[in-house]
């Protein structure tokens, strides 16, 4: 079986974080994803994984707590992330002016040096709008890699399709750089529109089945990050995500 994370994202709404890790643990997982949101208690956060025997090798950390890099540092210490990940720009900054994108990636590429000279990786998580063209015709997700050419990407699949382009694709173009996916499911048209269109993994249009083989075929994926952006059950998700990947071998 592939080894399933979490993104906790997933469960924001959820009224109680520590019960939540209790019930992921139980139904499993062993990992998890954090977001700029959980770490003003790292070390009580860090105690709650502990606890349920969970760990977080991967983090999501806005721009601006990236830019303020030894609070970074000693989150990613506190709790054991190994890879530190920006997950997107705010929507007023999304461009069609390409030197934008070429100053975010300058950006991107000067805070993964940081990272890496401390010992720790370094990404970019996608989402459909680096799959828009710029005015002069590129693509923002070209612009940021090829600028940042030292960054990881984490591969949110389902984002991919969703900016209208082919996920084994980009497979093929950047596998060398992709260290970690989001596990993300696409709700067949006109269904789960409460939901905004989101599946749990494994019962939408994604095939999944086929998708993590070409993953673990064509990339340098270790982590494999189960996320829906607005679960009405974030226990039903997780519990039917891991149930689908359980059958992956």
């Amino acid at each position: 079986m592939t080894e399933l994370s979490f993104q906790l994202y997933s469960a924001r709404n959820y009224p109680s974080l520590e019960e939540f890790l209790g019930k992921l643990a139980a139904l499993g997982y062993t990992q998890v994803e954090g977001f700029g949101g959980l770490y003003g208690d790292a070390a009580g956060l860090a105690a709650n994984l502990k606890k349920h025997g969970l760990i977080m090798p991967t983090g999501h950390f806005g721009l601006g707590q990236l830019q303020d890099t030894d609070t970074a540092l000693k989150t990613a210490e506190t709790l054991g992330i190994k890879t530190l990940i920006c997950p997107a720009i705010p929507q007023e900054e999304r461009s069609q002016d390409e030197a934008k994108w070429v100053a975010l990636g300058e950006t991107l590429a000067g805070l993964g040096e940081t990272f890496n000279k401390a010992g720790y990786g370094f990404g970019w998580h996608n989402h459909d709008f680096e799959f828009n063209a710029t005015a002069s015709g590129r693509l923002p997700m070209d612009i940021i890699l090829e600028t940042a050419s030292k960054i990881e990407w984490e591969a949110d699949v389902a984002w991919i399709a969703r900016g209208k382009a082919n996920p084994v694709d980009w497979f093929d173009k950047y596998g060398d750089r992709i260290t970690a996916v989001h596990v993300k499911d696409i709700a067949p048209a006109g269904e789960c529109l409460d939901e905004d269109g989101w599946a749990d993994v494994g019962h939408g249009v994604m095939n999944w089945d086929d998708l993590i083989t070409k993953v673990t075929s064509k990339t340098k994926a270790k982590y494999f990050v189960a996320e829906h952006d607005k679960p009405s059950d974030p226990v039903r998700f997780a519990t039917r995500s891991i149930e689908t990947a359980k059958k992956w071998k």
